[in-house]
């Protein structure tokens, strides 16, 4: 049983994670602000609530980011069709007018495997490590490193205009 010692700490914890989990979360549902905030939500009741417990094998915040991923991937099932994980778009900054430096990273982003730019969004802009990342969501941590090898490997590719790349 929890303390209130206990409850709070992740409370705090939660509050600290909460910018870098709203982008997961927007990346987890293609960049949707309206779905993120209802999956970081149920994300967050269910780790308050206990029915997520962080176990202590990997920092809390790959811990968070590993239930709002479940979380996410659940709504997509119960939703049936519709974008997977990261389909339509990563969260790059806003800005008013993209520049095209942006708007190649994005279409290079796009053109990766599902699980390549899964990996390469934690790691980049979530600053995990590829371990993390594969915990995150529940895969190897050899699938993780070669999902982030060939993703690296075709984004240079991709940005360096080789003809031999498809988009």
């Amino acid at each position: 049983m929890a303390t209130d010692e206990d409850a709070q700490d992740v409370r705090e914890r939660i509050v600290e994670l909460h910018t870098e989990a709203f982008g997961w979360a927007r990346a987890c549902c293609a960049d949707a602000p309206e779905r993120a905030e209802d999956i970081l939500q149920e994300a967050y009741v269910r780790v308050l609530d206990g029915r997520a417990r962080f176990a202590g094998g990997a920092s809390f915040r790959t811990f968070l980011f590993g239930v709002i991923h479940n979380v996410a991937r659940e709504e997509r099932r119960r939703r049936g069709a519709g974008p997977r994980l990261l389909d339509l778009d990563v969260d790059l900054p806003a800005a008013s007018e993209p520049d095209a430096e942006a708007e190649g990273l994005r279409r290079a982003l796009a053109a990766l495997s599902p699980r390549q730019r899964e990996v390469v969004h934690l790691v980049y802009y979530q600053g995990l490590t590829v371990d993390e990342s594969a915990r995150v969501l529940g895969i190897g941590v050899g699938s993780a490193r070669q999902h982030f090898a060939r993703g690296k490997e075709r984004l240079r590719a991709l940005l360096q205009g080789d003809p031999r790349i498809e988009t």
